[in-house]
Formats: structure tokens, C-alpha cells, sequence
């Protein structure tokens, strides 16, 4: 690139300038950069700079003036951002030159210039740093005796240390990677100077906000936070690193932000206030993650209190916060328990000795010392012509840093440090492999090439001044290291800013050492919902991620994930919290159980009375009163009365598949064989009287072993089913989980039965209730037998009221299957078999009362008709 160039002042009034062959015109070079001429002129009348002579010359950027007021470029000085800054840059220059390891033989020089805090003035400022590099044609310039002019050879700044503020640094960085130079700035942390594209030259010790706000995230996602609020001062540093925290927050995920709030530039009145009320309108979010000056923070803590909402926020403060007393001055009460974050830094013992000892006589190369001097001491410097201000005293020049006035070395110090001396480890190298064994500056290293350098900038490994290393990676951003901090007003032994953490590309947060509003130990919520009890599902608000509403998994659902309720499986039920199924509980009617108990006790009786009545007829089985009774029959009944007592203890026994078989057998069995026995007893009464009304012959059928024949007819029926049913389904035991299961899961059972439906078990009934109905019939009919004779009526009167049993029973065992009591009752026992069972005992028990009846009723045998007397007796 070519620029015309000013008139050289060596030739004196005779020298021709001419610039039609220049390839940049000044015109084109200030449309470049945006300034008119009248602005640079005006502008360049205040400009100073500190140099600093040496080998190779670094440049630097520093705000030693704050803004000036409007038409006024500078404004106040600036101690400690301004001046403890720039005399650390110059402190590691002494340092380096005088150490005779690091650039030996090599005096590293430096040009040190003000920004005044403005990106557009620090820009003009900078083109000093590439007047070197600007090739001049000076073809056409000749001096009056025709020689060609005696031009200086400007210096050239092979880098620069700075700037501070991220927008002077993006605006500089935009010229100088024009020319190669490479920039390793000590305080700005913008992301946006992470793109290697467009800021290929520049570098920092500073981690980007980029990791602050990644810090910033684990630390609101450790405190179990998931609903915030941003704030933001309206600038580069602000709305860029709330752009990035935001960034994170979704990519990460689980964290939602409720608002993101900009503070302008120039706030109105009441400005603050509206942004509290907007902070109120999402209340949960008491969170509210803070990226302002120092200035917004104090005025934001103003307007909270004012509102009475001390205690309500909880902020989290970026490093612009820190660990600075300014900004929370006077509203300590209100900034309790904010956690702020500051890159990781150590006191320089060695710059505090150096800065201290600094006076108006031994400082005379910073030439904003002075003012300093002025500012620091709240004097005047007598100057020939001006007087001093009333109420200021004289400086002395006596005056002594630290002891008169109060001095604490600024937070950036060290990185400014570090900064010069990643430059120089960078030249160091260059010059070891451009220039072995050379002493000075080698031919090859003049000029410095900036490409190369930022090459061996960027491969820099040591460890900076507070003994941490100094690296940069590809985009040239140092490592992220912060210190975590929380300002705690409730800590009596020791108020203030705690250091509770660290971040180095992962938290390490004391969670114990932190201390909340009121003395609490308690993290604070700050969340949109209250996570869901056990067993509750998510139903999302829609839009809102963070956002949901709890709802119960009911019935026989179980929690499948955070927003899904499933059903458990037909054999299982939720546990009690619902997260997961369970088996369900399989019950079976226990002997030991009440409602086995009772049955079995009658059924033992049952069985002793018949045993006894047995052992009766067979003691006297040849007597007139057995023979009488119709012993044939009378066994067959007596058969079929022990079965059905026997039985209780195969409906009692735990099903399998002989039980179940047994079961099917006998369970109608039993009682085909006493209603057969009763009904051909009742049959063959009926038809003795109905014959003996007609004539004297005897009816058919009617001797014991017709009887018996008819008897086992009709039993032959109840077995041919049953085998028929053994052969289509076979008898084998389930569990049945349907019947018992109610509403609430927690009554569930599974029954372990054989496979008899309450159907079935009625099917397998049904034939011996038509036996039964028939012989009620015939026991009606029979009712006109005389009534000196008695065995009628004792068997009509028990089918009389076996009917009624039956009647009751069946309606009753089928009206509470579905019941909310048989449904209580299965929880302990299944009362269908101790139904049955008692059922069956009421039967058993009648017929055995008839069958006593019938023995006693024989003394009227002589009542009956011949015929049927000789064939009772035969």
C-alpha cells in the first residue's frame, strides 16, 4: 500500500511535494476511516504520547482521560484504569530490558497513547502506529539543489499492548490487521474478538465473555436456577454478554431466560424503575443476571430498593461487577447475596514497590503524571503564569503514594504485565531462530514481519506474573480462569466479598460457604415451576421449556418418563410413587384364615355325623328299621353327603391341576348323587300311592336294585359332562387379575383359582338343580300321603328349603362379583369357596336331618300298603 506523504521537513521551503502518483489519496484514506478533515486537525491539537526509546518498538492503549463532555475529546484523568495501567506497561518494560535472559542485548522501546474512552479518537490515534508501513513515493520530492530529500526513517511499532475498552479495541483492530500488526489486549473481553477472520490479529490475556458467561451458567445451573432475567447496559461489552450467556443457556439447555432487559445509553427518568417493574411481572425469576457498568448496577440497586424489594433479587454479576465497592455503595442491604465473578488475578508485589515510589522527579517520562500527581493528592503544581485554584494547597512534591493518599493496585495490572511480556517471550523466540548466536537486532528482523510474530505469539507458554500460565489459543483468547465471588452482609465476622469458587473450564463452587439474605444457608428458588411430586407428569407450557404443570399419574399408571404416564402391565400395578410397575400381590384362601377355618370346622362335623350315621346303618343294617328306610338308597345319600363335606377341602386347597380336576369331579358330584338318591326315593313314593289309589299291583321299578339302577342312570349324566369337559378344556389353575382390580391400585390382586368362572360353576350345578327342582315336584305331589305316614314330608320339607337356599345363594354369590364388598373381602380371601362351602353344609346338614326323619318315620311302616312294606323289607 502507498499514501502521499506530508512534506518532508529536512528540505526545507524549496521542497515539491507532488501526489499525483500516489496510489492513496487523502481523501480516499479519510472516507476510509470515517473522519473529516476539519475533526482530525481538531483532534490531533490534544493528542500526546509517551516514547520510549529502544531496538524494537511496542505500541500502547490506554484510557488515561476518561470522555470528555460534548465538543471536548478528554475528559478527567483516570487513576487506576488510566494511569496504574499504562505505568504497569511501563513497569514490565523495565523489567524485561533489565533482565538479562529474556531479549538480551535488545532494548524493547515503546509509544504510549491516550483513547480518552473513545473508540474514534483511540482510532485516529493508532494510524501513528503504521506510518512505518505506509510506502511513500517520494520520486517527485527534491530538494532546491536538485538532491533527493533526507527523509527519517519513522519508527516502526512491530506491535501494540491494548486496547482496554472492547470497542476501541475492535475499532483499532479493524486498521491495524490492515498492516500485519499484531494486538494483545489486557482488558477487553467482547466475544465478538473471538472471530479469527475478521480479528486475525488479535490476541488477548483476558478470557472472552464468551467463558464468563459459560461460568456464569454453571454457576446458575449449580444453584439449581432454571428461570432467569437478563440485564444489559446498551454497548458492545453489555449486549454482547448477555448475547452469549443466553447463547449458552440454550445450548446447554435447562435453562430458560423470563426477560432480557437493555439499559440505554443515555436512561431517562424513572428508567430504572420501569426496569424493576418489568423484573416483577415474571416474580419467579429472582434471578437476574447482570451485564452493566458500574454506573447501571448502582442505579438498578437504587431503583429495587426503592421499591421495597430488598432481598427479592438475587444477581449474578458479570466482571465488570467483581469485586468493586463503587458499585454497591450505600445499597449494600440490597446486593446481599449477589454472586459476581472476576478473571482469576494476584496483587503484583513487585509493581505496588515500583508504583509507590513514583514522584514528580523520578517519573518525568509519563507526562500524564502530573495530573495524576494533582488529581491524587488534591493539589496544584505551580507553573510560571497560573495560579493556584482557592482551597487548593501547593503540591510539595513531597507527597508519597500510598502513605498520603489512599492507593490500591487496579485489577488489571497483572494482565497488562502479562501482555508486554507475552510480546516479548514471542520476540525472544523469533529472535533465537531468525538471529542465533546475533547480538542486537538481526537484518531479518528488520523490520519485524507482523504475520511472523503472531505466529510466535500465539505458541507463548509461561507463566505470567501472578504464576499463572500465559497462553492463547487458536482464536488468541487466553484460558478462562475466574474467581467467584459473593458479597455477604449477613457474615459478622468478616462482611463483604467471599470468595466461594473457581471456574477453570469447570466450577468448583462451596455451596457451604454461601450466604443468603437474612443469614440463610438455603439457595433461594429462582424457577418458573416447582419440580412435580413422585408420580406426576410435566405438561409443558407451551413456548416456555422451563415452564409446566404437575399432573398425577391416577389408575394403574405409572411415570414412564417426566412427561409421559404409561400403563402398567395386566399383571402388575404402580408402586406407591408411582415411578415404576410392581407384580401384583397373588392371593389364595389361606387355611389359617377365619373364613377357612369356619368351613372346615363344619365340614369335620359334617363328616363325623355322616362317619357315625354310616357306621350306624352298617352296625344295623339288617335290622326291620334300616331295611324299612331303603338302605340301598340310603347309602348312595349317605355317599354323596360326605363328598360335598369332603369337597371344602379341596375348594380350601391351593389350586393346581389335580386339585382343580378333583374339583370339577366332585364339586357336582356330590351332590348329583344325593338329589339322585332323593329323587328316586321320592319318585318311588309318589308312585306307590298313586298306584295303590288305582289297584293293588305294584308299580314298576320300584325294588332296591331298580332304584339303584335309576340312581346311578341319573348320577351316569353329571359324570358323562364332566368328562366331556375334561376332554375340551383341561382342568388347570390361572391367575386371575381382572376381577380384583379396583380403582385404587394399591387393593389390586391377583387370584390364583382354578379354571372354573362363576358360569361354569354353575353349569356344573345346573344338573343338579334340575335333579333338585324335580324332586321338590314330586315331593309336592306326594303331599297327600297320610299323615300317620312321615317320610314325605321330612324330604319335601328339605326340598322346601333347599330351594329357598338355593334361591338366596345364587342371586347373592352373582350380585356381589362385581361388588365393592367382595372386592374388600379379596383383599384378604376370596369368600366365593367359604360361600359354597356353607351353601353345601345347609344341604348336607337337611339331608341328614331327612334321612334321621326318614329312619325314625319306619315305626309307621305298618300304615303303608302290603306290597310296598314287602318290598321295603326285601
Amino acid at each position: 500500500m502507498t499514501m502521499a506523504s506530508q512534506l518532508p521537513r529536512h528540505c526545507g521551503p524549496s521542497c515539491i511535494a507532488l501526489s499525483h502518483s500516489s496510489t492513496w489519496s487523502p481523501l480516499l484514506w479519510m472516507l476510509l476511516l470515517g473522519f473529516s478533515p476539519h475533526s482530525s486537525a481538531h483532534q490531533r491539537t490534544v493528542s500526546h504520547s509517551i516514547k520510549i526509546e529502544g531496538d524494537i518498538t511496542l505500541g500502547g492503549l490506554f484510557p488515561v482521560h476518561s470522555k470528555g463532555p460534548a465538543g471536548v475529546v478528554c475528559g478527567e484523568i483516570k487513576k487506576e484504569k488510566g494511569i496504574h495501567r499504562m505505568e504497569a506497561m511501563l513497569y514490565a518494560l523495565d523489567q524485561i530490558n533489565s533482565d538479562p535472559d529474556l531479549l538480551p542485548n535488545i532494548t524493547l522501546g515503546a509509544r504510549i497513547l491516550d483513547t480518552c474512552s473513545r473508540d474514534t479518537y483511540a482510532l485516529e490515534q493508532s494510524l501513528s502506529f503504521v506510518q512505518a508501513l505506509i510506502q511513500r513515493d517520494n520520486s517527485d520530492v527534491r530538494c532546491s539543489n536538485g538532491e533527493p530529500p533526507i527523509i527519517p526513517k519513522p519508527e516502526q511499532v512491530v506491535g501494540v499492548i491494548g486496547a482496554s475498552a472492547s470497542s476501541v479495541s475492535i475499532m483499532v483492530a479493524n486498521v491495524l490487521r490492515l498492516f500485519d500488526i499484531p494486538q494483545i489486549s489486557y482488558a477487553s473481553t467482547a466475544p465478538e474478538l473471538s472471530d479469527s477472520n475478521r480479528y486475525n490479529f488479535f490476541s488477548r490475556v483476558v478470557p472472552p465473555d464468551s467463558m464468563q458467561a459459560q461460568a456464569m451458567v454453571d454457576i446458575v445451573k449449580a444453584m439449581g436456577w432454571n428461570y432467569v432475567s437478563t440485564l444489559a447496559s446498551e454497548g458492545n461489552y453489555g449486549e454482547s454478554g448477555v448475547d452469549a450467556f443466553m447463547q449458552i443457556s440454550r445450548e446447554a439447555g435447562g435453562l430458560c431466560i423470563a426477560q432480557s432487559i437493555r439499559i440505554p445509553r443515555e436512561p431517562r427518568k424513572g428508567e430504572f424503575d420501569k426496569i424493576i417493574k418489568r423484573l416483577m411481572e415474571t416474580s419467579n425469576a429472582r434471578g437476574v443476571i447482570i451485564f452493566a457498568n458500574e454506573d447501571d448496577i448502582k442505579r438498578v440497586l437504587e431503583a429495587a430498593k426503592r421499591a421495597n424489594l430488598t432481598g427479592h433479587f438475587l444477581f449474578v454479576g458479570s466482571d465488570s461487577w467483581g469485586a468493586k465497592s463503587s458499585p454497591i455503595l450505600n445499597q449494600e442491604d440490597v446486593a446481599e447475596g449477589a454472586v459476581t465473578i472476576l478473571p482469576k488475578r494476584a496483587s503484583v508485589e513487585g509493581f505496588d514497590q515500583y508504583f509507590t515510589t513514583r514522584s514528580l522527579e523520578n517519573n518525568r517520562r509519563n507526562l500524564w503524571f502530573a495530573e495524576f500527581w494533582e488529581d491524587d493528592f488534591k493539589c496544584r503544581i505551580t507553573r510560571t503564569g497560573i495560579k493556584v485554584e482557592n482551597g487548593l494547597r501547593k503540591c510539595t512534591g513531597e507527597e508519597r503514594i500510598g502513605r498520603d493518599s489512599a492507593y490500591e493496585q487496579e485489577g488489571k495490572v497483572q494482565f497488562v504485565i502479562d501482555a508486554v511480556y507475552a510480546m516479548a517471550h514471542a520476540l525472544h523466540t523469533m529472535h533465537i531462530d531468525l538471529c542465533p548466536g546475533f547480538m542486537g537486532v538481526c537484518d531479518k528482523m528488520d523490520p519485524v514481519e507482523g504475520a511472523m510474530l503472531l505466529r510466535y505469539i500465539r505458541a507463548v507458554n509461561f507463566n505470567g506474573s501472578a504464576g499463572t500460565g500465559v497462553m492463547f489459543n487458536e482464536n488468541g483468547d487466553a484460558p478462562g480462569r475466574y474467581d467467584i465471588f459473593q458479597y455477604q452482609l449477613s457474615n459478622t465476622t468478616n462482611p463483604g466479598y467471599k470468595l466461594i469458587g473457581q471456574w477453570n473450564n469447570h466450577l468448583r463452587l462451596n455451596m457451604e460457604d454461601m450466604l443468603w439474605p437474612g443469614g440463610e444457608h438455603q439457595v433461594p428458588d429462582s424457577v418458573c415451576s416447582f419440580p412435580c411430586e413422585s408420580g406426576e407428569r410435566k405438561r409443558m407450557v407451551k413456548g416456555v421449556p422451563c415452564c409446566w404443570h404437575c399432573e398425577l399419574c391416577d389408575g394403574y399408571q405409572y411415570l414412564a418418563d417426566e412427561f409421559n404416564c404409561d400403563i402398567c402391565p395386566y399383571n402388575m400395578r404402580p408402586n406407591k410413587n408411582r415411578t415404576d410397575c410392581r407384580p401384583t400381590p397373588i392371593i389364595k384362601l389361606e387355611w389359617s384364615s377365619p373364613w377357612a377355618i369356619i368351613p372346615v370346622f363344619i365340614a369335620v362335623l359334617g363328616i363325623l355325623a355322616t362317619t357315625g350315621v354310616i357306621v350306624t346303618f352298617i352296625r344295623f343294617n339288617d335290622t326291620p328299621i334300616v331295611r324299612a328306610s331303603g338302605r340301598e338308597l340310603s347309602y348312595v345319600l349317605l355317599t354323596g353327603i360326605f363328598l360335598i363335606y369332603l369337597i371344602t377341602f379341596l375348594m380350601i386347597a391351593e389350586p393346581g391341576t389335580v386339585v382343580c380336576a378333583f374339583r370339577r369331579l366332585l364339586l357336582g358330584l356330590g351332590m348329583c348323587i344325593s338329589y339322585s338318591a332323593m329323587l328316586t326315593k321320592t319318585n318311588r313314593i309318589y308312585r306307590i300311592f298313586e298306584q295303590g289309589k288305582k289297584s293293588v299291583t305294584p308299580p314298576k321299578f320300584i325294588s332296591p336294585t331298580s332304584q339303584l339302577i335309576i340312581t346311578f342312570i341319573l348320577i351316569s349324566v353329571q359324570l358323562l359332562a364332566i368328562f366331556i369337559w375334561f376332554g375340551v378344556v383341561p382342568p388347570h389353575s390361572y391367575i386371575d387379575y381382572e376381577e380384583l382390580r379396583p380403582p385404587n391400585p394399591e387393593d389390586a390382586r391377583g387370584i390364583l383359582k382354578c379354571d372354573m368362572s362363576d358360569l361354569s360353576l354353575i353349569s356344573c350345578l345346573s344338573y343338579s338343580m334340575f335333579l333338585m327342582v324335580t324332586c321338590t315336584v314330586y315331593a309336592i305331589k306326594s303331599r297327600g300321603v297320610p299323615e300317620t305316614f312321615n317320610e314325605a314330608k321330612p324330604i319335601g320339607f328339605t326340598m322346601y328349603t333347599t330351594c329357598i337356599i338355593w334361591l338366596a345363594f345364587v342371586p347373592i354369590f352373582f350380585g356381589t362379583a362385581q361388588s365393592a364388598q367382595k372386592v374388600n373381602f379379596y383383599v384378604k380371601y376370596p369368600p366365593e369357596t367359604p360361600l359354597h362351602c356353607y351353601e353345601l353344609h345347609q344341604v348336607c346338614g337337611q339331608m341328614l336331618f331327612c334321612l334321621t326323619i326318614l329312619i325314625v318315620s319306619t315305626k309307621y311302616e305298618h300304615l303303608l300298603p302290603e306290597w310296598h312294606c314287602n318290598t321295603s323289607y326285601a
